[in-house]
């Protein structure tokens, strides 16, 4: 059967009523703000702006973070748009599914487990190590790691991970009422920041905003570190100036991550068609407003040049070369109370792709069970927190961090493409939301994130070509064959050959 069939809405929509595989309507707009929030406000609003800053950007990591901003804001309006025409679980690799085929779907499914697997795991390990300088500050001798068998295991991202795993088996509802609480006392904490650093701002250190490109240093390894861009087109790597900034723009992506994960919950929302666009806008507004502000603060205090002098430069670096190193101290717990809920959100997105491309056949069926008494998917659940607390206790996820931004990004891609394509096929699905200025709008989103991709390193689309080479080979050994829209096609094709071949048989004893 043709690797290009596809699963049609009604369909989609039928299964997100089948008895034992279905999930439970609670959330409202309310959660889904706080959701985009908990997930995109982490421990990168205080270190990834000022990495860029000092490493691509200067000053102008502003306009990065604003650019950045943009782009999902374009990528979320074709979620939104299909996320409201098509309300189940699954997010992009679901509309994939229903627009470019089994194939695409389930590599751009092979791409979000990539996403919100390496992201969950490179969390919960930081969690642990921050865990570890909070309690440096009240002087307590807590190592973030012990030592099992001869082996170092991270035990902060095993508690973290196995305590929000536990509530999500326990109810998505009651899940969203923690995040809740633990995503307003960090939203407070970021603008208590942004208010004390207002203070210490020096306008001189804005100038120059977007400082004179310089060509990079290092060795050899630069042939794997530059963009992908600059390798194909032959141009010299370069820190600063308009291809810095663009550079920056690829790395403060990272902030923005985990908007695409809320549109997985599409099945858990109540009336999905007005609350998931607007739960979604709403969170991302919040974001890019806090993020534009932290930004403006950070290379206000400091000139960028002093980022760029510490490989570990973070927002604290800033405070503590104004002589504000108690601030420091407030940021450390803020890095831990932001962490805590992006974990949370992202386990939860990682097992609703699972449960959907399990569902679909694609993976086994039996993963895609749900609880009668509280409609979650806890055998998927417990896999997906059994996976990332083993990544993020036994391994250096280091490596991993960018292999996040790339597997976002191609699933912001596929989803602009979709958008318009769904448009043609099926102009008279009802949609609560439309992208404005179709396809233009779409295409632009798809370019841009494009173009973000090109911007990643060598070694990162290295990696990412060998995870699709595996995900690839897994389809073809074992989804396509299982596939219940390949099984439903061929039961379909072997009864009409069935009926002609009696129909062939009947009319040749008629002659």
């Amino acid at each position: 059967m043709s690797v290009w069939r596809t699963k049609s809405i009604e369909a989609s929509m039928a299964d997100s009523l089948e008895k034992g595989h279905s999930l439970k309507r609670t959330l409202g707009t309310w959660d889904l703000m706080i959701m985009g929030v908990a997930v995109a406000v982490g421990a990168g609003i205080f270190s990834v702006g000022a990495k860029a800053a000092g490493s691509y950007a200067g000053p102008s990591v502003t306009l990065a973070f604003l650019l950045a901003a943009i782009t999902c804001a374009l990528a979320i309006m074709c979620y939104a748009e299909f996320a409201s025409a098509v309300p189940v679980a699954g997010s992009a690799y679901t509309f994939t599914y229903a627009t470019l085929g089994e194939l695409l779907a389930w590599i751009i499914g092979w791409d979000l487990i990539l996403e919100m697997l390496t992201a969950a795991a490179v969390i919960a390990k930081y969690w642990g190590i921050y865990l570890s300088e909070v309690f440096e500050l009240w002087n307590w001798d807590v190592p973030a790691t012990i030592s099992v068998f001869g082996l170092q295991v991270s035990w902060g991202a095993f508690v973290i991970v196995a305590i929000f795993t536990t509530l999500l088996v326990l109810g998505t509802k009651l899940s969203a009422r923690v995040a809740s609480i633990f995503t307003i006392l960090k939203v407070a904490i970021v603008l208590f920041v942004i208010v004390v650093g207002a203070f210490f701002i020096n306008p001189k250190n804005y100038t120059p905003f977007i400082p004179e490109a310089v060509p990079s240093t290092g060795g050899d390894g630069d042939v794997w570190m530059q963009s992908l861009f600059s390798f194909m087109t032959g141009a010299q790597p370069a820190q600063y100036g308009l291809f810095g900034l663009l550079a920056g723009a690829s790395l403060v992506f990272f902030a923005f991550i985990g908007f695409d994960v809320v549109a997985t919950s599409a099945e858990e929302v109540k009336n999905p068609q007005k609350t998931l666009p607007r739960g979604i806008f709403a969170g991302l507004a919040i974001v890019t407003v806090l993020y534009l502000g932290v930004s403006l603060v950070l290379t206000g205090m400091v000139p960028y040049t002093v980022l760029a002098d510490d490989p570990n430069a973070s927002l604290a670096t800033a405070f503590i070369s104004v002589g504000a190193g108690w601030a420091a101290q407030v940021i450390s717990v803020g890095i831990l109370v932001g962490l805590t809920t992006v974990i949370m959100v992202l386990l939860l997105g990682l097992s609703r792709v699972l449960f959907a491309m399990s569902r679909d056949g694609l993976l086994p069926r039996g993963l895609s069970v749900t609880s009668s008494k509280r409609g979650t998917p806890a055998r998927v659940q417990i896999i997906s927190g059994a996976a990332v607390a083993l990544i993020a206790g036994f391994t250096d996820v280091g490596v991993l961090e960018e292999m996040i931004n790339i597997g976002t990004l191609s699933a912001f891609v596929l989803v602009s493409i979709a958008v318009v394509v769904l448009r043609k096929k099926r102009p008279d699905l009802p949609r609560a939301f439309k992208v404005p200025f179709s396809p233009y709008l779409p295409i632009l989103s798809a370019v841009l994130c494009f173009w973000l991709m090109l911007n990643l390193t060598t070694l990162t689309w290295v990696r990412f070509a060998v995870w699709l080479a595996i995900g690839i080979a897994v389809y073809f050994l074992y989804g396509r064959r299982h596939s219940v829209v390949g099984i439903e096609a061929k039961r379909v094709f072997d009864e009409t050959l069935r009926e002609e071949i009696i129909a062939e048989e009947n009319s040749a004893r008629g002659k």
